[in-house]
């Protein structure tokens, strides 16, 4: 019926216009508008003579270039999505389109730490929870009691009394709804053994906004800087590029498993501050990423006494807490180490972030998280609301699922046995791929890889031919982008350049997650160890 109309509409016009021709339309006579016409006519109608007004498409200027849009935004790059990710979308079409046009069968990511687009599959109570919050409607059904467990109804009831109008299509207090912040406190508590106040807490779509926020805060031009660690996250030195600051680089030392070396720390601060930089704050990333080290707790104390000596704000990335794979570390927070310690709110100002996309919950897209901020005044805290307000608030089912992820089911809940049997199995799963892929690269030619300690990541070092390096250069890209290029187009996999995380000069990474499920880490393995045999003997030195 539609082509129908479409076609009579189009007859009507096209008949309109040749009787316009052979008869002037009159002054104030009625004419059909230019933009209808466009609407309906393609080019293929040649019968049309159009109006010299419409026909006329000689090119104008742009109103909005790349030369005259803020360069702060063409500064910031974020290598994790960046021309090796657009490329691998290019060549998934074309797999769609012309299967078997390709030396792979399937596109094989392991550039960014997306656990369900891989295979993951989300932990039932969480889901639970957040279906019964999303439809209350069906809480007073018969059939859910058959449904859902005892204890996800509960917990929906519960989340839905803290919710005004029980409605999570609604707006919620701007740091989130008080009601669930009281159980990410209280999480925390336990966690930690020291107390967390509800209002220190804001949630947030993910930690990357609250990241933003305190770099808004903190940046006041670029002459504020911002220690960071090299590798570092693209976030970070996404974000300080796009609030105008200095990112002041401190190097982890890949001979010591990543380690961080306060006199590193001390040498960078002073040669900041020495070119005139105001540093204002040091982001640790801990476990690491995309490093994947867990810090030991008697550097994070060293860590805690440097930023209290030098008065800078501590941003604490914690998002992978619970990516934790060697028997001779554990997870602390540094808002445990700082309390031990034996300093409060007026010793150190301390931002800590959590998300709900890492950890064994892998929940990416329901943008969740949250910042504790501690330490700061109470007029610069009505700035930080300030901030939170002009967005509102952030997703409903974000909150929720931040609230879950930190009171999960607990010993006696109909959900505790199998919640625990989908935690253990997941983060044990990825154990056995990082062992596995950090086995495979260290037996590949010149290349070395620090084991995974924690977080979803490898970054291997590879030494390339300069063979290799030579041909990097007359294509004008990096030579580890080169690698990683040449790895996508003969192999399907997707990796990150370390040049994208920033690493020693003279040096080539890439980083590579353990995320693909297991059964095609076998894949994995062999694609790579086939494709680095034949680039290293193609150039050869």
């Amino acid at each position: 019926m539609r082509r129908f109309v479409n076609g009579r509409l189009r007859s009507l016009i096209v008949h309109s216009l040749q009787q316009t021709k052979q008869h002037p339309i009159r002054p104030h006579q009625h004419q059909t508008p230019p933009l209808l016409l466009s609407r309906f006519l393609s080019s293929s109608t040649s019968v049309v003579d159009v109006p010299n007004s419409m026909a006329d498409k000689s090119p104008r200027p742009a109103t909005v270039t790349v030369d005259n849009i803020n360069p702060k935004v063409v500064k910031c790059e974020y290598a994790v999505r960046g021309e090796i990710v657009i490329l691998a979308g290019k060549l998934q079409e074309q797999l769609k389109a012309n299967p078997g046009s390709l030396p792979f069968d399937e596109i094989l990511y392991c550039n960014i730490g997306n656990p369900q687009s891989l295979g993951q599959q989300p932990i039932t109570y969480f889901r639970e929870v957040l279906a019964l919050c999303d439809h209350p409607a069906i809480l007073d059904k018969s059939e859910t009691q058959g449904l859902f467990s005892a204890d996800s109804i509960e917990r929906a009831w519960e989340i839905l009394d803290q919710i005004p109008g029980r409605a999570t299509g609604a707006y919620s207090h701007s740091q989130g709804i008080k009601g669930l912040r009281d159980s990410i406190a209280a999480g925390i508590e336990a966690r930690d053994g020291y107390p967390s106040d509800p209002n220190d807490l804001f949630l947030t779509d993910g930690a990357s906004p609250a990241v933003h926020t305190m770099m808004t805060l903190l940046i006041r031009s670029e002459k504020d800087g911002i220690l960071c660690p090299i590798p570092q996250y693209p976030l970070y030195s996404a974000s300080i590029a796009l609030h105008g600051g200095t990112l002041v680089p401190y190097y982890l030392d890949e001979a010591s498993g990543w380690g961080l070396e306060i006199s590193d720390l001390k040498k960078q601060l002073e040669d900041a501050r020495s070119k005139g930089v105001s540093v204002r704050a040091l982001v640790v990333i801990n476990p690491g990423n995309p490093t994947g080290q867990v810090l030991a707790e008697d550097n994070q104390r060293q860590i805690v006494e440097f930023c209290k000596q030098e008065g800078l704000v501590l941003l604490a990335d914690e998002v992978y807490q619970e990516n934790i794979y060697v028997p001779d570390k554990e997870f602390h927070s540094f808002k445990k180490v700082t309390r031990s310690m034996g300093y409060g709110e007026n010793d150190i100002a301390l931002v800590s972030f959590q998300s709900v996309s890492k950890g064994y919950y892998g929940e990416c897209g329901k943008r969740g998280g949250y910042m504790e901020v501690t330490g700061f005044s109470p007029e610069v805290r009505e700035q930080i609301y300030k901030m939170a307000s002009v967005n509102l608030c952030s997703n409903i089912s974000g909150q929720i699922l931040a609230s879950l992820v930190m009171s999960p089911p607990k010993v006696g809940d109909e959900s505790y046995e199998l919640y625990l049997s989908e935690k253990d199995g997941i983060l044990s799963s990825l154990k056995r791929r990082a062992k596995t892929l950090e086995d495979a690269l260290n037996s590949l030619e010149g290349v070395t890889c620090n084991r995974a300690e924690g977080a979803m990541y490898l970054f291997p070092r590879i030494e390339l031919p300069q063979k290799a390096i030579h041909a990097a250069e007359a294509a004008k890209t990096a030579p580890d982008a080169f690698y990683c290029k040449r790895l996508l187009n003969a192999t399907g996999i997707v990796v990150v350049p370390g040049s994208g995380f920033g690493q020693v000069p003279g040096t080539w990474h890439f980083r590579c997650t353990i995320l693909p499920q297991e059964d095609k880490i076998p894949a994995v393995v062999d694609r790579l160890t086939e494709f680095h045999k034949k680039f290293m003997d193609e150039f050869r030195d």
